[in-house]
């Protein structure tokens, strides 16, 4: 893996820059197909929107978007990963609001079992870690992912692929890294994210597909058991970028959940793969 700090190629970070302190600041993880960093503008979006939500100082997304460019450029496959910190400060939790953003840049090899999952499906269960509900940062894909490390432990231990990942009242949210979708006839359901979980590129790319098929989407807060009847349940991320579900396992001792139409996945797919 190769890092990028402030533009320059290193990998030390000072002990006071606020990502280590306080967990303050976020990230966009971008896919690398043929030299190009895929839905860059969206993603550009996502870190506009999250630079303004915590309240910092925008740093100069031309130059940032260009540097993104370079790196990414020759490169046939990979995974980006844009954080922006608010910087280096002291000991306590306020801030400077004109201090300089710490810009970090990855690059690592693209992950391939997301390869085999769009062929295969993908294996879900029920984790027993729940979202805890802050709307202030709902949709952020802010640096506090220690739910997602818990999350990610009991995924190993249970040897599925994804987990289904409810709030603190019990309503469904997302997957550990991914968002979901769901579909009975030509209605679509995805969790309304206003009160916790991540509002994912691929998740805005795939309502914008939506809306423009057959399909009518519906955002809805419910509970897991939405899906015991739906016919087909994908997960998405700018990564996988879209993976079929093949079941859920909702309930201890009880028979999993089993999908097997893909026609929704065989519609966005070619989109989906698009850099």
């Amino acid at each position: 893996m190769t890092y990028w700090i402030n533009g320059q190629q290193c990998d030390l970070l000072p002990a006071s820059d606020r990502a280590i302190q306080f967990g303050d600041g976020f990230f966009t993880t971008i896919r690398v197909e043929q030299g190009q960093a895929a839905l860059l503008p969206l993603h550009i979006k996502r870190l506009q929107r999250s630079v303004e939500r915590l309240f910092m100082p925008a740093p100069d997304w031309f130059g940032l978007e260009e540097h993104i460019k370079q790196v990414v450029s020759g490169h046939e496959s990979g995974v980006l990963k844009v954080i922006l910190s608010r910087g280096t400060g002291g000991r306590g939790y306020g801030f400077d609001s004109t201090a300089t953003l710490t810009q970090i840049l990855s690059l690592s090899a693209y992950p391939e079992q997301y390869i085999t999952l769009r062929q295969k499906g993908a294996s879900l269960a029920l984790s027993p870690i729940a979202m805890g509900i802050n709307p202030h940062l709902a949709g952020i894909k802010h640096l506090n992912r220690l739910e997602q490390v818990l999350i990610k432990r009991f995924i190993g231990q249970a040897k599925v692929d994804e987990a289904l990942v409810l709030d603190s009242d019990g309503l469904l949210v997302e997957c550990c890294t991914a968002n979901i979708f769901w579909r009975k006839g030509k209605q679509v359901y995805t969790p309304e994210l206003n009160q916790c979980g991540v509002e994912g590129v691929m998740r805005q790319k795939i309502i914008e597909l939506l809306s423009e098929s057959d399909y009518n989407l519906s955002y809805i807060m419910r509970y897991p058991e939405a899906l015991a009847h739906a016919d087909e349940v994908i997960i998405c991320n700018s990564l996988m970028p879209v993976i079929p579900v093949n079941q859920i396992q909702a309930h201890e001792n009880q028979p999993a959940w089993h999908y097997q139409s893909r026609n929704l996945y065989e519609y966005l797919l070619p989109n989906c793969l698009k850099p």
